[in-house]
């Protein structure tokens, strides 16, 4: 039997210093490193044999751009699709490594480095990395392996997302989620969750730009009785409520600098104390984070510590934006509709192939949110079960005569949204108060409150 070949990485720097360096570490942590000082070097490498994992620095001469980097990155993606590359940086030149991630890298890391970080990130790019013989990927073959309910699309962009979920879900392994709003940060945290060990424990969700830091301690942590004025009994924090379950830190980028150190120490310890308690708790918890934010970025800024960054971004999963995934469109605009339609109990909904083709053809800054916001206006002033492109550019222009509104990003103002909604209301229950307020998720006093302010209530009836 032949002995296991031992994984070999790539150094690609110019630096003597840095290649013996990093050559070392490699060798002390098992596997086999090759360097080269450049682009030309590199290349005859990955031709020469197999290579599992390749760091790149992004300069190789007098010329600081980065444009070399970027190039060779661009030439070994070219000559093998599959092989990952890190990227080496400095954090004055963080954007640099930003672009490289968008042009393919599987990640980056920063000179100097920690030896425990860069091994962690070595591991964890090798463990995620696909085979070169690896069969395509396929929607049906991803979903055989995992449960990926509500996200819906088959763009190669989202498989390779899915399969990164697949890959990590069943690990303890803190996962960044970075995307644009509206993207559906949230649908992969729970994609994670939901296939995970830990699944039948709590997802614990917290938006960390909500959270002040007066009550940062007391939300996270918890508090006992006595512990400040209010605090009138013990409270359980959101760690301990995640404990043995999944901690979703949503927009971490908007968590304050000083309260960055204190949600550190639990990540490193897996310990906390709630506050006027005397001694501290275990934690249990998987940690999963997103922002629409550049964390590597802020940074870079001095607005977010490097060792917090660390700790959450071992596994990045980054959601293209909507306009990068065109093709699933239709699919996404089809299960949006009969969704919003059932909502408001509107039956079955069709859309027109020239409705499809002009929402294909939008940009959407604001992404999957905004396709549904779309669709769902489209269908309540519509009033009808088949829409087709001029549905969707008369609902558009609903507020194009309305002087000073206030309008959304679709054009329609929230006032707008609630009488149509209503109006509809109206129509399916046959004004049936009762019903209406029921399917409308409100009182019967606030929906007549609301007939009121709109001058629909002569229409509604009892039973």
């Amino acid at each position: 039997m032949e002995p296991t070949r031992k994984r070999r990485i790539l150094i690609v720097d110019d630096d003597s210093a840095v290649q013996v360096s990093l050559a070392l570490l490699l060798k002390q942590s098992g596997f086999d490193a090759a360097c080269a000082d450049g682009p030309q070097q590199a290349l005859g490498q990955l031709q020469a044999g197999p290579v599992d994992l390749v760091l790149q620095d992004m300069n190789f001469s007098l010329q600081t751009s980065g444009e070399e980097g970027l190039d060779l990155l661009a030439r070994i993606k070219q000559l093998q699709p599959a092989l990952p590359v890190l990227l080496m940086t400095a954090w004055g030149s963080i954007s640099l490594a930003v672009r490289g991630v968008k042009a393919g890298a599987a990640n980056f890391f920063t000179k100097p480095w920690d030896n425990a970080q860069l091994i962690a990130l070595v591991e964890a790019t090798l463990d995620m990395a696909a085979p070169a013989t690896a069969p395509k990927l396929t929607r049906r073959s991803l979903d055989a392996q995992c449960d990926f309910s509500g996200i819906v699309g088959e763009h190669p962009k989202l498989l390779k997302v899915l399969e990164t979920i697949a890959q990590v879900a069943r690990t303890r392994a803190p996962v960044l989620i970075l995307g644009e709003s509206g993207t559906g940060k949230e649908l992969i945290a729970d994609a994670i969750h939901r296939n995970s060990p830990r699944a039948a424990q709590p997802i614990v969700k917290i938006n960390m730009g909500a959270i002040t830091s007066s009550l940062f301690e007391s939300e996270m942590f918890g508090h006992v009785r006595g512990a400040f004025t209010d605090a009138r009994s013990d409270r359980k924090g959101h760690i301990a409520a995640a404990s043995g379950g999944t901690l979703f830190l949503d927009e971490i980028g908007e968590l304050q600098r000083g309260d960055q150190v204190k949600l550190l120490r639990v990540l490193q310890d897996q310990r906390y104390q709630p506050v006027g308690a005397s001694t501290a708790s275990q934690a249990d918890l998987r940690v999963v984070s997103a922002t629409n934010r550049e964390l590597a970025e802020l940074v870079a800024a001095g607005d977010f510590r490097e060792d917090l960054f660390y700790r959450l971004n071992l596994i990045t999963i980054r959601l293209p934006p909507l306009r990068e995934r065109r093709s699933d469109i239709p699919l996404l605009a089809r299960h949006v509709a009969a969704r919003v339609a059932d909502g408001y109990g509107l039956g079955e909904v069709v859309l027109a192939p020239d409705a499809l083709d002009w929402l294909s053809n939008q940009p959407w800054p604001g992404n999957i949110r905004q396709l549904k916001q779309t669709l769902e206006r489209a269908l309540l002033l519509a009033g009808k079960q088949h829409l087709g492109q001029a549905d969707f550019l008369a609902a558009n222009a609903v507020d194009q005569g309305a002087p000073g509104a206030r309008l959304g990003v679709d054009g329609m103002t929230l006032e707008q949204v609630e009488r149509h909604m209503i109006e509809q209301a109206l129509q399916q229950h046959t004004g049936n108060i009762s019903r209406m307020a029921k399917a409308l998720g409100l009182s019967r006093t606030a929906l007549y409150r609301r007939l009121e302010r709109h001058g629909l209530g002569s229409g509604v009836r009892e039973e």
